[in-house]
């Protein structure tokens, strides 16, 4: 079945939260849904109250879809990334309807309650020359990360594709560094100097930047700032 559609382009431009949540500056990104896809920018690193992105995203808007759905989070090192902000968003009749581009300030909810945890800027434009019909499925940005969250990419990833059915061995267990002899020196000493961190903490730490001294002792001293 062929559907007509038109390419949608949104800007997201910046944000103004109401509160930096947390004992430090938050690295805000968004995450945005259009219909059956979803899309992420990239991480605003100590961007706080006031982040800003500049991120163009393009995508196919199939018919009858008028509304986008918006996700502020913040980017955490060692525990699931945190929601901050939310909101539903209408497209601008102009921008449908007439092509026009139109930039705005959408509310955004949170913690704070409906409508009161700021406000994000977007840019829409919108049109169908070039792409009057789409054939195939939609295509969805799935974000995948790695352990505390560390690496976060996305790739496109058909909807509509079935697991394979061929056997695939698995992976041999990688040997985690903290179970080598020389590791076990280094995290008593790192432990010595964090008394007040707890161990399994440290050995983590440990672990996640592969067994090297400095970078584990650099995280944990961000961790305790």
């Amino acid at each position: 079945m062929q559907m007509q559609i038109g390419r949608l382009s949104i800007t997201i431009v910046q944000a103004k939260l109401v509160k930096n949540y947390g004992m430090i500056r938050m690295d805000p990104y968004v995450r945005m849904r259009v219909g059956h896809a979803v899309y992420e920018t990239h991480t605003c690193s100590n961007g706080a109250k006031n982040p800003h992105w500049n991120k163009v995203i393009q995508c196919y808007l199939p018919p009858g879809v008028t509304q986008i759905y918006i996700e502020i989070y913040d980017e955490c090192s060692f525990v699931m990334d945190e929601l901050i902000a939310w909101g539903h968003v209408d497209i601008p009749p102009q921008v449908l309807q007439k092509g026009e581009t139109r930039e705005d300030w959408y509310m955004l909810s949170g913690k704070q309650g409906a409508n009161q945890e700021g406000m994000i800027n977007l840019v829409f434009s919108y049109t169908t020359k070039g792409h009057p019909y789409m054939s195939v499925p939609p295509v969805m940005m799935v974000p995948s990360s790695t352990m505390f969250g560390i690496g976060r990419q996305h790739a496109p990833v058909n909807v509509y594709a079935a697991p394979s059915t061929a056997a695939i061995p698995p992976p041999p267990p990688p040997v985690m560094p903290s179970s080598t002899p020389n590791a076990e020196v280094e995290l008593k000493q790192i432990s010595e100097m964090f008394p007040n961190v707890d161990k399994e903490v440290i050995k983590s730490v440990y672990d996640v930047n592969q067994g090297k001294k400095d970078a584990t002792i650099n995280s944990l001293l961000q961790m305790c700032e």
